[in-house]
């Protein structure tokens, strides 16, 4: 058998910790038999939740100890530094000291960013490591990056998370020749801000992606492009809309087929492929975004995020080992 891969899972973050990540810890043992889990936090409330479950392969968890918890109000950098033994920072520091492959947190995003860039460590060549979800479209899933970790980005860096994102869409997603969009105000190549004017000759240049030029965002949900360039501020704001409305507009079906009795008999009717198609609107069952170009994988969960999502974050890491994608990444940017 292959080697396990070992995941670091953040017990003690976000707002369903601890419960969550230990439910998602047992559940993924059961969906996979390549992953080793560290379950990272404070021990006795771990156990406690352990306690529940009978049902799951002891010999591949473990739980480390961290006293501390990192909040969500608090400021990442000087949280990193001064909780040294928060469950963030002890589960970053395990894969900076090869113990661990992968990490997963649905803890405090500015948190999990900074330790990443503090504590793991970038890629020899990696400029800015950038964080990437998934979006569903009407094609299936597109890449955004970057959508939170560099705001102040420059067209260089936008180069290269094209070309991690092309390696992820390629080798985790199956699509072959992934396409890239720049997002941008307008489809014509003179338009956008400095970066986007600056950045686009720079893509277009780039033998390593398959560039399509500039997308609009009502352009994303129609699946576009296969990846999404952008810098974290305008891609924050992108996907902090493309979820709102996709909640909006699951409540505003759901409120709809129950608001007379003709409609609940109609609803009664395509409740099964309406459900099966809203599924498609869950990003989730991908797992969580991977922050890429690091010495080692972070995987960032919502903040909200249940037992399945961090159990398909635990999945993700699986993959994203297994396709060897940091030594595919360390070689595409040292070109």
């Amino acid at each position: 058998m292959d080697q396990l891969v070992r995941i670091a899972l953040d017990a003690m973050g976000g707002d369903n910790a601890p419960a969550a990540p230990v439910e998602a810890a047992v559940k993924a043992l059961s969906m996979t038999d390549r992953a080793f889990i560290y379950l990272v936090g404070q021990e006795a409330v771990i156990q406690k939740e352990l306690e529940k479950f009978d049902d799951y392969d002891k010999d591949r968890l473990q739980i480390v100890p961290a006293s501390e918890i990192i909040e969500m109000a608090e400021h990442p950098v000087n949280a990193i530094r001064k909780k040294k033994d928060s469950s963030i920072v002890i589960a970053q520091k395990m894969i900076r000291n090869g113990e661990a492959d992968a990490f997963v947190s649905s803890g405090s995003t500015g948190a999990v960013l900074a330790g990443g860039q503090l504590l793991v460590g970038r890629l020899p060549g990696v400029e800015r490591a950038p964080l990437a979800p998934l979006l569903p479209t009407l094609k299936g899933v597109s890449l955004l990056i970057d959508c939170g970790a560099n705001v102040d980005a420059r067209p260089e860096h936008l180069v290269q998370f094209a070309k991690m994102g092309s390696l992820y869409m390629r080798d985790m997603m199956g699509v072959e020749n992934p396409t890239v969009g720049l997002l941008n105000i307008g489809v014509e190549e003179e338009k956008g801000n400095a970066l986007c004017k600056e950045t686009f000759p720079l893509l277009k240049a780039c033998p390593d992606i398959n560039f399509i030029g500039n997308i609009e965002s009502r352009e994303i949900p129609h699946g576009a492009a296969d990846v999404i360039v952008t810098e974290a501020f305008a891609g924050n704001i992108a996907l902090k809309l493309y979820e709102g409305t996709a909640s909006a507009f699951v409540k505003m079906i759901k409120g709809a087929m129950m608001k007379t009795t003709v409609s609940k008999i109609g609803a009664l009717m395509v409740k099964k492929s309406l459900k099966e198609t809203l599924k498609t609107l869950d990003a989730t069952q991908y797992g969580g975004a991977p922050m890429l170009g690091l010495r080692g994988l972070i995987v960032k969960a919502h903040g909200n995020a249940g037992w399945k999502e961090l159990s398909n974050a635990v999945l993700q890491c699986v993959s994203f080992t297994d396709a060897h994608l940091t030594d595919k990444i360390k070689e595409s940017i040292s070109q």
